[in-house]
């Protein structure tokens, strides 16, 4: 055998061995990475709804008298007696009907409503207590409530005052006991459970009615507002967990805003589960 021949025989044996490596490989299957997608679900909060409330105890002949004239006046700050007389309505008892049922109930039952200056009220279940009143002029709405905090709406139901306190009291509010007025009362505080489902949206509106062509209460419910044409109270449902902002206005039949120290009011509340 010549070098050639050699060389050949060598190149083939060469190429034998590679094809037969070939022919053994396995072939690896092609795998494809599996990646986890996280599916989020959207989160749609409710609707909030806007509700005129019904049902209720009307209380028409209900009266709420305090024997004072229209100011009263105080030397000194402090604690000021208040002797309040109610005609036609038991004040402790539980008002009847399914909305003590449905709506934030207080279990001492019907009571006053003391409003001071437009700050959030405080509940009294007697006719006669104490309050704890400041230097200053202020303006005191008193009104009737029922057990599950609405308000009696008759003209004998409210009382409203000028408090004159103090040696030279400041008249901050500069305020006409005559001009239109709202006074916000509900909703108030924390709310739990089932109590969040429904809420009393109430307010008093004095020296003024309610139309659709004339004045009005606008309503701003966490930003969406409502337009409330009729002096009757309201519930509201659909109401996220957590605060809840809630503004109202006195407005005239273009919208504008009413003049006067307590139109516009912003109060906030909470719901819990």
């Amino acid at each position: 055998m010549n070098k050639y021949t050699h060389h050949l025989a060598f190149a083939l044996s060469l190429l034998f061995l590679i094809t037969s490596a070939c022919k053994q490989q396995k072939k690896v299957p092609e795998t494809i990475d599996s990646v986890d997608t996280e599916i989020t679900e959207e989160v749609v909060e409710p609707e909030i709804i806007l509700e005129k409330l019904k049902g209720s105890p009307a209380y028409a002949d209900a009266t709420l008298i305090l024997d004072s004239s229209e100011e009263i006046v105080a030397k000194k700050s402090g604690e000021m007696d208040f002797s309040f007389k109610v005609e036609n309505y038991e004040l402790g008892a539980q008002t009847s009907g399914a909305n003590a049922q449905k709506l934030a109930n207080s279990g001492k039952g019907q009571h006053i409503h003391f409003i001071l200056n437009n700050q959030p009220y405080s509940a009294h279940y007697e006719a006669i207590f104490k309050k704890e009143i400041p230097d200053g002029i202020h303006h005191l709405v008193a009104f009737l409530s029922r057990s599950f905090h609405e308000s009696v709406k008759n003209e004998n139901s409210v009382v409203v005052r000028k408090l004159i306190v103090g040696e030279n009291p400041e008249d901050k509010l500069n305020l006409t006991m005559k001009t239109p007025a709202l006074i916000y009362s509900r909703p108030k505080g924390e709310y739990k459970g089932k109590d969040t489902e429904q809420i009393l949206l109430d307010f008093f509106v004095l020296n003024t009615t309610l139309s659709e062509e004339g004045n009005k209460v606008r309503a701003k419910i966490n930003n969406k507002e409502f337009i409330i044409t009729e002096w009757v109270p309201h519930i509201i449902k659909g109401l996220p967990m957590g605060e809840v902002t809630i503004q109202l206005e006195l407005v005239d039949a273009s919208g504008n805003l009413i003049p006067g120290p307590f139109n516009k009011v912003t109060r906030t509340v909470t719901l819990k589960e």
